[in-house]
């Protein structure tokens, strides 16, 4: 993921080709990214999780965010990126933007549990009162 990054950085879109699986290939649009790369400035990433891509691995995932500016306006992209290993290198497959967690479950105390409000009553006689 650096490696692309860094490739976005400077210019080198055939890293950005190399490094990309056969169906990502045919998606990338080199004309518009040279456009694209010679109008950005380049200003953080943040890799946020990894998941698998080790050694015996043979996919992985990486979220990250990056920054940039373009025509003077400073621009945040958040990817959830999926890689795979083919002949012993790692390649880019495809990513999904602005990717979501899993939701937040809240359980309900039961009707004589303590009241999570801390008063040490039961929550039937206290917040769960109707």
């Amino acid at each position: 993921m650096r490696s692309r990054y860094a490739a976005y950085i400077v210019g080198n879109l055939d890293h950005i080709e190399r490094t990309d699986a056969p169906e990502a290939r045919a998606e990338f649009d080199r004309l518009d990214s040279e456009r694209f790369v010679a109008e950005a400035t380049w200003l953080d990433l943040k890799i946020l999780r990894v998941v698998d891509g080790g050694p015996e691995d043979s996919t992985g995932q990486v979220e990250f965010t990056f920054r940039y500016e373009h025509r003077g306006q400073v621009h945040m992209q958040h990817e959830l990126a999926y890689f795979c290993r083919q002949d012993g290198r790692w390649l880019y497959q495809r990513s999904a933007m602005n990717p979501k967690g899993e939701p937040a479950r809240v359980a309900k105390p039961g009707r004589n549990d303590p009241c999570p409000c801390g008063s040490g009553r039961k929550y039937k006689k206290c917040c769960g009162a109707s």
